[in-house]
């Protein structure tokens, strides 16, 4: 059974899951991990989801705000031997929820033309391609995403 829990970066579990993730990123990204990894450091980072199964932490995501309407995912992450299970949907749907509960209507993130398993996820979780925005507006290996969780009404 998966459980998750809301906190923050200095949640010891979501660390220890971070190192793990910029390993796994590091080695389909070399050299070019350390451009991506200066816009991912955790400190700016206060809205974090932990899975687990049983008492072990299985997974993680995160938000940050992009701006008054829209967060950033950010730090999606499975451990390779818990992936196939709908751990990644359940995180990225309570990062959705906790968004939107938030006041923020909009998700945005990117990810990587070489992680061809995380633009699946989001495109079944109902993202689609935009223009790459910010950072990553001319980085040829960037996806950039997004989501609008509130369709207002007509």
């Amino acid at each position: 059974m998966i459980t998750l829990k809301r906190t923050s970066s200095d949640d010891l579990d979501f660390r220890e899951l971070v190192v793990l993730l910029d390993q796994n990123l590091h080695e389909k990204d070399g050299d070019e991990h350390l451009f991506y990894a200066q816009f991912n450091k955790i400190d700016r980072i206060k809205e974090v989801v932990v899975a687990f199964i049983e008492d072990t932490a299985v997974g993680c995501g995160a938000f940050k705000v992009y701006d008054k309407t829209t967060v950033e995912i950010k730090r999606m992450f499975v451990k390779p031997d818990h992936r196939g299970q709908g751990i990644a949907q359940h995180i990225l749907k309570e990062l959705e929820t906790w968004a939107l509960e938030s006041g923020y209507p909009v998700c945005i993130l990117e990810t990587g033309k070489r992680q061809p398993e995380a633009i699946r996820l989001y495109q079944k979780a109902g993202y689609t391609s935009i223009p790459n925005y910010g950072q990553y507006k001319n980085v040829e290996n960037s996806v950039c995403m997004k989501k609008p969780l509130l369709v207002v009404g007509i």
